[in-house]
């Protein structure tokens, strides 16, 4: 059993700060965790960003779709909960600023490409083209065509597909453009695991709490958990080294 799995924070330590935040990486490397989990748009002026929706309203409380503003035009706008942000500093980081806070700190990343990439498949080309990343990270996306772009542009790098209930789970192994698997806790079951120890991918979960029995016998196919919580997990792992 593995005692050790990577510890991933889901858009940082989004429990205990803005979402995809730099504030949230900072937070989630101070709680222990491995790397950081994040989510990447692009804007009107073909900037690539860290943000999960589309539309910025959740964040920002302005209507607006996030491909519809330049990277100037975000930086006016607070992120956070609506009586908070009013007087928050945070803002919508910038893909590369991350990912050069991350290199310095040598803290992988697990990008997710959002929507907003599949009509820009030119700046992932020109991104992935220039980029370096710590040992460790990867890609994740839903959208397989942009997994694809990965592995055409950089064979090396790690990528994940996030699955749905479309997914075909019989035809794992056919996947050569996926090395791994990213799912739901719901799908901490032995028929998808042992597919994916057939299959030779491994898997990571994410929404994991803390609270999870399976987090102290894990499966040998388990990669990688994904986390708001690090600081449960790194708890966890220190119980059963001892």
């Amino acid at each position: 059993m593995n005692q050790n799995i990577p510890i991933f924070a889901h858009r940082g330590a989004s429990a205990y700060a803005v979402e995809n935040s730099f504030k949230a990486f900072l937070k989630a490397k101070q709680l222990g965790a491995n790397g950081i989990e994040l989510d990447v748009q692009c804007t009107e002026d073909g900037v690539l960003v860290v943000f999960h929706d589309l539309n910025l309203f959740r964040l920002t409380g302005v209507s607006k779709f996030i491909t519809d503003c330049t990277e100037e035009e975000l930086k006016k706008y607070p992120i956070g909960k609506p009586i908070l942000r009013k007087f928050s500093s945070q803002r919508i980081p910038n893909l590369l600023e991350v990912v050069e806070w991350a290199n310095t700190n040598q803290f992988p990343l697990n990008i997710e490409l959002k929507e907003s990439l599949e009509t820009n498949r030119e700046l992932l080309k020109d991104l992935l083209y220039k980029l370096t990343l710590p040992k460790g990270s990867h890609f994740s996306s839903f959208h397989e065509e942009l997994l694809k772009e990965v592995k055409i542009q950089r064979p090396e790098f790690e990528t994940a597909i996030l699955v749905t209930k479309k997914f075909n789970w019989n035809n794992l192994s056919t996947y050569s453009y996926i090395d791994s698997v990213h799912a739901h806790k719901r799908y901490y079951k032995e028929q998808y695991l042992q597919q994916c120890e057939d299959a030779k991918k491994g898997i990571r979960f994410y929404s994991i709490d803390g609270m999870e029995p399976f987090l102290f016998e894990a499966h040998s196919s388990v990669i990688g958990w994904i986390t708001d919580y690090p600081d449960r997990l790194v708890k966890i792992q220190k119980k059963l080294q001892k």
